[in-house]
This record gives structure tokens, C-alpha cells and sequence, in this order.
């Protein structure tokens, strides 16, 4: 039997021990392990890579900890603007949303865009119009308030930055996107990404996390990638698509491949962050050139693997 794999990351950055509490730390990989196993039962039960992978992010966009869904940040207008795609790697279908709001599971309206559309991307007033035919419920402001969030969000007016999912007052530089990939029993990849964007957004920004290849991208062929970051950085680079490039036309292994781009192509150009790969065999990579990414994986018959700081 073939085997079946699924990884999740919460975000990459500065993640430091001295900047999270022993009660914080537990948070996180708690909300990490009931991530992976909300996509583990999915595939364990013959489910879908597709299935598994919205399971996964669903879970981090339900817990505030995480900026996506209900822990999305805070835009200039004190709003939430969230980002979210899909891919599944056997038809080289996609789904993605950009800008949205009020919508509780972003993830769960881009698979819309891709199973009942014959689009790739909706964009703001046009996806939440699409969201109201598909019968989703709009969540109120309220649910996406946390204190922290509204305090970065402070700060972030205060300086007159953008900042990326961080307090600048206290430089913990994290990236909060979300994401999943998975390989299930009939050999099929998925990947899924789930983002809030920037705090003190303005102007509709939009980063690469709903960006097919730059953010998400799944392809049986090779890969499934879901990535995390600076997003503008990982749109230039192309970095989802760029792993799946390595591999395809160079055959370098999934774990060269992420290597090379994630620690020696976007570091050239500036660009901080990682990325989650699964390859067709089960190979897992969990690749990053931060300090940190909030990461969890299991495959077949292994023990579940959870962590948040580097090396």
C-alpha cells in the first residue's frame, strides 16, 4: 500500500524561546497536533489529500493564535482582509480568494472558487457576491477581534509601518500565514494556504498566499508546496512553482530542491521565510530561513513530528 503523508506550518519568522511563554509554546504546538491530526484521521480512512488539506488549515484558521481566519490581522481601515488557495495535484485544478471578508473558513470558499467556478481567483466584492450564492454565512467584525491583534495593529498606525504579523515594539518579526499539504493512499497531492496578510495593510495588498505558484502549488507529478513569508518576495521568486521546476526539469530530490530555494534563491533577493513539500513518495521537507516556523508533520506508520524553533 502506498503511503500517505500530511504537514502543516502556523507561520515562520522570528520565533525565539525567550519571546514565547512555556504556556504560549504549548498553545501553539497543541493547536499544530490538532491540525495534523484533523488531516491524519481524513487520510488514515482513505480519505482525499484535497479533504485532508482543508481539514488542516480549517483547524488553524478556527484558532486565534494563527493569522488567518480568526486570528486574521488588522488592515489600515481596522478591518480583516484574508487570502486563501487550493490545489489538488492530480487534475491541476485550483481555487483562490483574495481580499475577503467576514468569511469564518477562507480555505473552504477557495475550494468553491475551484470546484464550482470556472475560475481560479475571485477578488473582494466579487467573491463575497459568489460566497452568498454558495450559502456561506458571514461572520460579524467581532469574530475576528483579539486583543493582541488590535494592539499590533495600534502600533502599527502609530509607526506608520506595515508590519508583518509582528509587534514592533518588541522586533518579533513572525509571518502567521497558514498551510497544508498532504499525499493520501491513492497517491494523490494537495496543498491549501490561509493568510491574514499584513497588519496596516492598505491600498487591497495582496501577498502570495492565493497566488497559484507562489504560495500554493500541488502537481502529482512531483510536489505538493504551501509556503509562508514575505509575500511579495515569494511572488518574485515564484517559489511554490520554482521547488516543483527543480525537481520536474533538474530531477533534484524534494529536499534540494526546497533547500536551494528557500535558503540560497530567496536569500539573494531579501526574502525571509519557509515553506512546507511534500514529494509523490512521501518525502517530507520542512524548509525555512527564519528562526523559526510553527511546523508539524506525520506520514504513515510515524510518529507525529512537532516544532517551532530552528535547529
Amino acid at each position: 500500500m502506498k503511503p500517505f503523508a500530511i504537514a502543516v506550518h502556523g507561520g515562520a519568522g522570528t520565533i525565539l524561546p525567550h519571546l514565547l511563554t512555556p504556556e504560549k509554546e504549548v498553545a501553539y504546538k497543541s493547536a499544530l497536533h490538532d491540525a495534523i491530526l484533523a488531516g491524519e484521521k481524513i487520510l488514515a480512512a482513505n480519505g482525499s489529500s484535497l479533504d485532508a488539506v482543508e481539514a488542516a488549515v480549517k483547524v488553524l484558521e478556527d484558532c486565534p493564535l494563527f493569522n488567518a481566519g480568526k486570528g486574521a490581522v488588522f488592515t489600515h481601515d481596522e478591518t480583516h482582509e484574508m487570502d486563501a488557495s487550493i490545489m489538488r495535484g492530480d487534475l491541476l485544478m485550483a481555487g483562490a480568494v483574495a481580499g475577503i471578508k467576514n468569511i469564518k473558513n477562507p480555505i473552504q470558499l477557495a475550494r468553491k472558487v475551484m470546484e464550482n467556478s470556472e475560475h481560479v481567483m475571485l477578488c473582494g466584492n466579487g467573491a463575497a457576491q459568489f460566497a452568498k450564492k454558495m450559502g456561506f454565512d458571514f461572520e460579524p467584525d467581532s469574530y475576528f477581534y483579539t486583543e493582541q491583534r488590535h494592539e499590533q495593529w495600534k502600533n502599527a498606525i502609530l509607526e506608520d509601518k506595515v508590519a508583518l504579523d509582528h509587534n514592533i515594539k518588541i522586533d518579533e518579526k513572525k509571518f502567521g500565514t497558514v498551510g497544508a499539504v498532504a499525499l493520501d493512499l491513492h497517491g494523490n497531492l494537495a496543498a491549501g494556504t490561509s493568510t491574514g496578510g499584513m497588519t496596516n495593510k492598505k491600498f487591497g495588498r495582496v501577498g502570495d498566499s492565493p497566488i497559484i505558484g507562489a504560495g500554493t502549488y500541488a502537481n502529482n507529478s512531483q510536489c505538493a508546496v504551501s509556503c509562508t513569508g514575505h509575500g511579495e518576495f515569494f511572488i518574485k521568486a515564484v517559489v511554490a512553482y520554482d521547488v516543483y521546476c527543480l525537481m520536474e526539469y533538474k530531477q533534484l530530490s524534494l529536499e534540494e530542491a526546497c533547500r536551494i530555494v528557500v535558503k540560497e534563491k530567496l536569500v539573494k533577493i531579501g526574502g525571509e521565510g519557509g515553506l512546507i513539500a511534500l514529494d509523490k513518495s512521501g518525502n517530507i521537507s520542512l524548509c525555512f530561513n527564519s528562526e523559526g516556523m510553527y511546523r508539524a508533520s506525520v506520514k504513515s506508520n510515524e510518529a507525529l513530528f512537532v516544532a517551532i524553533y530552528g535547529d
